[in-house]
């Protein structure tokens, strides 16, 4: 489903990614864990295509398609989401109505009928259910007001909604208490499926508790240098990433 090869990105001229090699296949879940100025956002952001990142050399393909050259509207189209490590208010937008569109936005580039507002509702509420969010929150202004639980739920619930063929999760752990971080991960687990993909980007191993990689891939200076199971993902919460230091500069 998700091919990088030798991918090299920068950001004002300073290169940050630096050949990230990785294939995500259907029904896979891999999580990249890294520490702080790893890169691992950076990828994120590269394969969505959020504007200011640079890609120097390498290729991203999704399904056979080239993602590079698409801006990051069609990214979304063609079957790609991100969930933002620390998701922003939108003032004056419902959330409801801010899922709508992009629903309906998805399946008209697909050639298929829009969905009215009383079928929209109805879909919602049943998603509401599944990731055992309050349906109140959705006649809300976007994350407005929301706890950090919240707007992490909120971001699995658009997952949901806008069905993506590959989901980046950056970081849905961050800024959780324990509680919310299992509300949130079994939101994440009720969403997997044999046709779709999750890349799950995470610090700790504390979120993977509750939710199942089939890798595990430590991401340093730019690069993956070590994949595993989970078992790997073990090994970096007892010893940390010092270990991997010398695999991240080739020495």
């Amino acid at each position: 489903m998700l091919v990088i090869k030798d991918l090299h990105a920068s950001i004002n001229d300073t290169p940050i990614l630096k050949g990230v090699n990785l294939t995500v296949n259907a029904g896979e879940m891999h999580a990249i864990m890294g520490p702080n100025g790893s890169g691992k956002s950076t990828l994120a952001y590269v394969l969505a295509g959020k504007p200011g990142y640079k890609v120097t050399s390498g290729q991203v393909l999704l399904d056979g398609l080239d993602l590079m050259p698409m801006v990051p509207e069609n990214r979304a189209r063609a079957g790609l989401f991100l969930s933002f490590q620390q998701p922003i208010e939108i003032p004056g937008v419902r959330l409801d109505q801010f899922m709508r569109a992009g629903y309906n936005a998805i399946h008209k580039a697909r050639g298929e009928e829009e969905m009215d507002v009383l079928k929209f509702d109805r879909l919602l509420t049943r998603k509401t259910k599944m990731v055992g969010m309050d349906a109140t929150l959705t006649r809300r202004y976007v994350n407005e007001g929301f706890s950090g639980g919240e707007r992490k739920r909120n971001e699995v619930l658009q997952m949901a909604v806008l069905e993506p063929k590959l989901a980046i999760l950056d970081e849905p752990d961050s800024g959780l208490d324990i509680d919310a971080v299992r509300i949130v991960a079994e939101g994440i687990n009720q969403l997997r499926t044999p046709q779709n993909a999750v890349l799950l980007i995470t610090h700790y191993q504390r979120i993977l508790n509750y939710v199942q990689p089939d890798f595990v891939h430590v991401f340093m200076d730019g690069r993956i240098v070590k994949s595993g199971g989970k078992e790997l993902a073990l090994q970096v919460e007892a010893e940390g990433y010092e270990q991997f230091e010398a695999a991240a500069t080739g020495s």
